[in-house]
């Protein structure tokens, strides 16, 4: 064991673990922190329709696509160390972010937010295992860690869309501005120092794949993106992602003949772990799905205010709070594989709850419960998720695995929601399209839940709050 952490009391192993929660919470809120405002910055700016996509992806582009690369370079070049590296590019970017005077500038710090944040949740994830080096209490940790980034996410959007109705948007930065101040200044002290492996014990580098992976995510998922406001027929959309699709391709080609491969084979296909992967990229197209189909309907239908569709949000966001602190005990008591498939179940009667929707439904009677339920399920669902992700990651693989896990979670609001609409699509009106994509996002979750029963019953550990 690290003679760092033996120097760390129970009560110094809880702060540090909530100081990196706090921290992979914002990165999280920060690509939503603009989703609400986009109106109101349209208008300053004076943007057309593709300014204002950009605006958007700016962030999540670089985030999704530079996360495996970010987790080889926490393994190779330590946890700690590429922490504090990520959060001064993303704390630097965000204060310039706030002051942008113009389009450009405002893109290009968001650009490099997202930089900053590829390289600082991998090594999140590096520093965490440091900080729990024992595999039980490295489970425990992820049973709680699941949720976190999803309170960002709702948060993010329920927060901005309250208080830029009296303040400006550009407040919104100050979130991971001050989060990023703390964390740099309580690095050294409160988190754990960086093992001591040797380079030679370190994973080597693979430029080549670095850059073919993260083109072909990035322009993959611009194409997706631009889908919701172009059709299939556009160049915007079907060139970035027959691009993005051919460049992924050659890099799995290229894969399998370097020497240090940035995904070693065999890494993301162990049961558990690809298990934990899909179940956490369900829940992330789950959660977006009805943040985005509710604030669409809300204000689209009924006529709702920005306001009040936010507040609406409230109890989903009560609820996953909840969840997520009774969620590990769940894990501890029933087992990580129980936890999972109840998640998936519960979560599916939400999504068909919610499938009941119609031009006059009424909140407390069908979005209200839908809410309930879906964060409940979702909560399970992310919570054994996280366990089974990263289910016996050796030290030296840490920062790979938050890579891996993270890029599981950004791409499914892409992908995921991306199929969920065009199954709305096929639908002649818009409130039963949404029904049908509640509805089809159910079925893949019976379908999780079904996976996930199968999957050995052996924990990953006794499971409890991390710390103890």
């Amino acid at each position: 064991m690290n003679d760092d952490i033996k120097r760390h009391s129970p009560q110094q192993i809880r702060s540090a673990f909530t100081i990196l929660a706090f921290v992979q919470a914002t990165l999280i809120f920060t690509i939503a922190l603009i989703i609400v405002p986009l109106p109101k910055i349209a208008s300053e700016f004076s943007l057309s329709s593709a300014n204002l996509l950009l605006v958007q992806v700016a962030y999540g582009l670089p985030f999704s696509g530079l996360l495996l690369f970010g987790g080889r370079l926490a393994d190779r070049f330590r946890g700690r160390q590429m922490l504090v590296t990520g959060l001064i590019i993303f704390g630097a970017a965000s204060v310039l972010a706030a002051i942008a005077p113009n389009f450009e500038m405002l893109v290009s710090m968001r650009f490099s937010q997202g930089v900053g944040a590829a390289l600082t949740a991998p090594a999140l994830m590096a520093v965490l295992r440091t900080l729990f080096p024992n595999p039980a209490d490295f489970g425990k940790a992820m049973a709680v860690w699941g949720g976190v980034p999803f309170l960002g996410a709702i948060i993010g959007f329920i927060l901005p869309g309250i208080l830029t109705n009296w303040i400006s948007w550009r407040w919104m930065f100050v979130v991971p501005v001050l989060v990023t101040a703390v964390a740099i200044a309580v690095a050294r002290p409160l988190l754990p120092a960086d093992d001591n492996r040797t380079s030679a014990n370190r994973p080597g580098l693979d430029p080549l794949g670095a850059v073919l992976v993260t083109l072909g995510i990035s322009l993959t998922s611009y194409g997706l993106i631009a889908s919701g406001d172009y059709t299939w027929s556009s160049s915007t959309v079907y060139v970035p992602f027959i691009v993005g699709i051919v460049l992924l391709i050659v890099f799995l080609i290229v894969e399998r003949k370097v020497r240090y491969p940035l995904l070693p084979p065999g890494f993301i296909t162990e049961p558990r772990r690809i298990t934990g992967l899909i179940g956490m990229f369900l829940a992330a197209a789950g959660s977006m799905l009805i943040e985005y189909v509710l604030t669409l309907y809300l204000q689209q239908i009924r006529g709702w205010s920005s306001l009040a569709t936010a507040v609406s949000f409230l109890p989903f966001a009560v609820t996953m709070i909840v969840a997520n602190q009774i969620s590990a005990p769940l894990i501890a008591r029933f087992g990580v594989v129980r936890v999972l498939s109840a998640g998936g179940l519960v979560t599916a009667v939400g999504l068909g709850l919610l499938a009941w929707i119609s031009r006059d439904s009424a909140y407390a009677a069908i979005l209200l419960p839908g809410q309930i339920l879906l964060a409940a399920g979702i909560s399970l669902v992310l919570s054994g998720s996280a366990v089974q992700s990263t289910a016996n990651v050796e030290q030296h693989q840490a920062g790979l695995a938050g890579g891996v896990m993270n890029m599981a979670m950004e791409l499914g609001p892409t992908v995921g929601l991306t199929v969920l609409m065009a199954v709305a699509a096929t639908q002649p009106y818009a409130v039963q399209g949404y029904a049908w994509a509640f509805g089809a996002a159910g079925v893949l979750f019976i379908l999780f839940a079904i996976v996930a029963s199968m999957l050995p019953r052996k924990s990953a550990g006794h499971v409890s709050q991390p710390g103890r």
